[in-house]
Formats: C-alpha cells, sequence, structure tokens
C-alpha cells in the first residue's frame, strides 16, 4: 500500500482529522477535489487504487465508503516494507515467528474465553480440513489450511484489533507456514508432533482453557522455530561437507 504516497497522506489526515468511522460515507467528490488540490480524474484514479486495496468501497448511487481505518493503512505500508526485508534476508523470518508467538498467543486466550458454539466447531473443522490435506500428501493446501486455522481462531477472539492485524500479516504468516512445513514435511515424527499440537489446542479452546491455550501456541511456535533452525543448520553442514570432497 502506500500510505506514503503524498496524496494518500492528506486523505488518510483528513479522515482523521473528520473523525469518519469504519462504514461511513465520505465527502462530496467536489470537497475532496478542493482539500486535496487535484482533479477529478486523478481523485477517481486514487479512490480506485485504495478500493482495490480494500481499504475504501464503493456503493452505486450513493458513494464512497471508509473501509479500513487510516491507522490499518499505516499498518499494511509498513507490513510492505516488512515483506521486503524477509524476502532479503531469510533470518528475518525467525523474527515473524517470535512476533507470531506473542500475537497468537493473544488470540488463542481471548479464543478459549470468548468463542461461542459455533465458532468453536469452525475451529475443529479447520483443524481437520489440516489433517485431511496432510493425509492426501497435498503441501500447498495443507499450508494454505494450516494459516487458515491460526485466522479462525483469531476470529473467534472477537478483539477486532487481534482480528485485524491477524488479517494484515496474513501474507507473511502463510509464507512462514509453507517454509516450515516444507522444511519438516518430510520428517513423519515432527509432523506427528504439529498435529498432536494443533490438537491440543483446540481442546483447550474447547474447554475454555485461556491459559493452557496460550502455552500450547507459544510452544507450537518455538518448536517449529528449533526443528526449522536444526534443519538448516543440517543442511548448512551437508553443504560445507559436499564442497570438501570436491578436493
Amino acid at each position: 500500500m502506500a500510505v506514503s504516497n503524498p496524496l494518500t497522506q492528506v486523505l488518510a489526515d483528513f479522515i482523521e482529522s473528520q473523525s469518519i468511522q469504519i462504514g461511513e460515507r465520505l465527502p462530496a467528490e467536489r470537497k475532496l477535489c478542493e482539500i486535496l488540490s487535484i482533479s477529478r480524474t486523478r481523485l477517481r484514479e486514487l479512490f480506485k487504487q485504495l478500493i482495490a486495496q480494500d481499504l475504501l468501497e464503493t456503493r452505486v448511487g450513493s458513494g464512497t465508503y471508509l473501509k479500513q481505518s487510516p491507522t490499518m493503512w499505516r499498518i499494511d505500508s509498513n507490513l510492505n516494507q516488512l515483506s521486503k526485508l524477509v524476502s532479503e534476508d531469510p533470518n528475518y523470518r525467525f523474527d515473524v515467528q517470535e512476533a507470531r508467538a506473542v500475537l497468537e498467543g493473544g488470540t488463542a486466550w481471548y479464543a478459549s474465553l470468548r468463542a461461542t458454539a459455533e465458532e468453536k466447531r469452525e475451529i475443529r473443522q479447520a483443524y481437520e480440513q489440516l489433517l485431511e490435506y496432510q493425509q492426501q500428501g497435498n503441501l500447498i493446501l495443507a499450508s494454505d489450511a494450516d494459516a487458515n486455522f491460526h485466522l479462525v481462531i483469531a476470529e473467534a477472539s472477537h478483539n477486532a484489533v487481534l482480528i485485524q492485524l491477524m488479517r494484515n500479516v496474513f501474507e507473511l504468516l502463510h509464507h512462514n507456514v509453507v517454509l516450515a512445513r516444507h522444511k519438516m514435511y518430510s520428517d513423519a515424527e515432527m509432523v506427528d508432533n504439529l498435529n498432536e499440537q494443533h490438537k491440543e489446542l483446540v481442546e483447550a479452546i474447547e474447554k475454555g482453557d485461556a491459559q493452557n491455550a496460550l502455552n500450547i501456541v507459544q510452544g507450537h511456535i518455538h518448536y517449529v522455530i528449533d526443528k526449522v533452525k536444526e534443519i538448516n543448520e543440517s543442511e548448512a553442514r551437508r553443504e560445507r561437507t559436499s564442497r570438501l570432497k570436491k578436493f
């Protein structure tokens, strides 16, 4: 997202100054053109970009409405910068995992306390879907289901900020899950351990045991961190040995 874009920044500042809330209509195009000092064509181009990024929405015959607060626009922008760092330096992926432990520990805690009976069923269904894809040996769908499992738990936390943060970091979350599973999937014992951790998390949420749910999530993610580091070190040793054999 381009909150660093001067026009976007001015619009974000205006929305905040007017205390426009999510779901409320923005002023007419003519007024916004005056505020931003741009033409209607330029304004509509800006709206098109923000609508495509799910920050604004248009309603036929009604106008343009705020879909995400400007605060979240800035979070999106920062996450784009973070995504670039992660892609350039693999070690940042461990920072993402540590952040997951903090964030998802909170969502699991509140989901345990607040999830409805229907949401608990959805969490279990998400877990069972993950198992099904694993049994099929479909790594891509299993990774998708794994990330979705954690998002479903976040939704059940009933905390708007945590939910939005999880949605915003979804791409980073999904990318990390794919990488971790790619490295761990060939080891049956590791996969069994991951499945057992997910099962224990589902059961803790179903029982309303918030402290246990938090502990399980944090233990699960640190287990992934430790195992991926072990695999990385093993791969590096093999690479060094392979190079020595060439002499």
